[in-house]
């Protein structure tokens, strides 16, 4: 008699066993703990109960996600940093740029001041040379011609001129040993005039002019 009591105690116990067991799977099956739908898909149509799926359950965002998105932020920023890297160099090349187009122009022009320095120089000896050239033919011709005659070209002249010309006329008679004939023209000038131009050979010395 009391083994038929245990024997039916244990039944029951294997039921309740059993129920507890396919109640847990359910549940868990429900929460989406573990994957038994198959199983209990009809289960859940009559009592009308819809099990978590992946597309219900909470979206979990994936860890390749994170490291995309941390190198697309690390790519951007490397390109930034390059473009002001750029930026800068390009500012540096412009004045860079523009400091040398100065000194260029400063170098241009003390080039043309040279330039017209010497320019002018030349001129100024080649009007030396060619006046020399002539002054020293009229103090030539001057000594070949007649007194009265050589002081009315004289007379003809600017002082400068009437000045440079007997200078002329000296260095010819020294150079030659003979004596000048400026003195004698200038004895058959006006003696105002005579004394002007005696009194600027004094006072001014030799001159390109």
């Amino acid at each position: 008699m009391a083994r038929g009591k245990n024997a039916g105690k244990s039944i029951v116990l294997l039921f309740l066993i059993i129920i507890l067991a396919l109640g847990g799977l359910l549940w868990f099956d429900y929460l989406g703990i573990i994957h038994a739908k198959s199983v209990f898909a009809p289960l859940y149509k009559v009592l009308g109960m819809k099990p978590q799926t992946s597309s219900t359950a909470v979206t979990v965002k994936p860890l390749n996600s994170d490291i995309d998105q941390d190198r697309i932020d690390k790519q951007r920023e490397a390109l930034q940093l390059y473009k002001e890297e750029l930026d800068k160099r390009d500012t540096d090349l412009s004045a860079s740029e523009k400091r040398n187009e100065q000194i260029a122009t400063e170098l241009a022009e003390r080039e043309k001041t040279q330039e017209d320095r010497e320019k002018t120089f030349n001129n100024t000896v080649k009007k030396y040379d060619d006046k020399e050239v002539n002054i020293e033919q009229i103090a030539a011709n001057l000594n070949g011609m007649q007194p009265k005659a050589a002081v009315n070209i004289l007379l003809a002249m600017d002082d400068q001129m009437v000045i440079d010309v007997l200078r002329k006329v000296e260095e010819i008679a020294a150079a030659n040993g003979t004596s000048s004939l400026g003195s004698y023209w200038l004895s058959l000038m006006p003696a105002e005039r005579a004394a002007e131009i005696q009194r600027k050979m004094v006072n001014k010395p030799e001159t390109l002019q």
